[in-house]
């Protein structure tokens, strides 16, 4: 099981003493006025993460019949769940806006990365990082809170607009350098925000 966020380990907290207690599992309402949020859909987001870090389970099919998984089973395991942020360009940067698309498992042990509670995967869209054998299809693995260097593969926001590609710095200043020559570099205009570095990548199969 992937490391929990503080929030995250309250709210399976929150489920687990509901069920110990003797009542039902918790709806969305009850947990976002327990916790005061603001609206069921943080709620939602928090059980969507906890499910794709095999904390709880749930039937679609059923009212309350959220459950908490055995920990100590999903913690020895090297299979992972991350969520799938939908897609990322590979090619021009796009204005696009990331939804949940549901998980991803990968093998953390096989992929030489370790757990972590805040990496998601994005499905490449576009041809622009073939120099690294990034293809159309495969999908990237990014870690938010790694720090990026020189010649490493980012996902990023440049100017509002979301992409992957190559960070590069010249005299101090960074840009975003593509992996096909059909490509141009891409220099922020106003502003460069890394989302995340590329910590593995996960071929498309044929």
């Amino acid at each position: 099981m992937l490391e929990l966020t503080r929030r995250q380990r309250q709210v399976l907290d929150f489920i687990q003493s509901v069920h110990q207690a003797g009542g039902p599992a918790p709806t969305l309402r009850e947990i976002a006025a327990h916790f005061g949020f603001k609206s069921s859909r943080a709620a939602a987001d928090h059980l969507e993460a906890l499910k794709c870090k095999g904390a709880i389970q749930a039937d679609a099919r059923k009212a309350r019949s959220l459950r908490v998984t055995s920990p100590l089973t999903r913690l020895r395991s090297r299979i992972v769940d991350i969520p799938l942020f939908g897609s990322i360009p590979a090619g021009l940067a796009e204005d696009r806006v990331q939804e949940a698309k549901g998980c991803v498992s990968i093998d953390i042990q096989s992929l030489g990365i370790k757990p972590s509670p805040v990496a998601f995967a994005l499905e490449v869209k576009g041809d622009s990082m073939i120099g690294k054998y990034i293809a159309p299809g495969d999908l990237v693995v990014i870690e938010p809170r790694a720090e990026p260097k020189t010649g490493d593969v980012v996902a990023a926001l440049i100017d509002g607009d979301s992409t992957l590609k190559t960070f590069v710095q010249r005299s101090g200043k960074p840009y975003l350098r593509a992996e096909n020559p059909r490509y141009p570099d891409l220099i922020p205009a106003q502003e460069l925000v890394i989302q995340g570095v590329m910590v593995a990548l996960i071929r498309k199969r044929k």
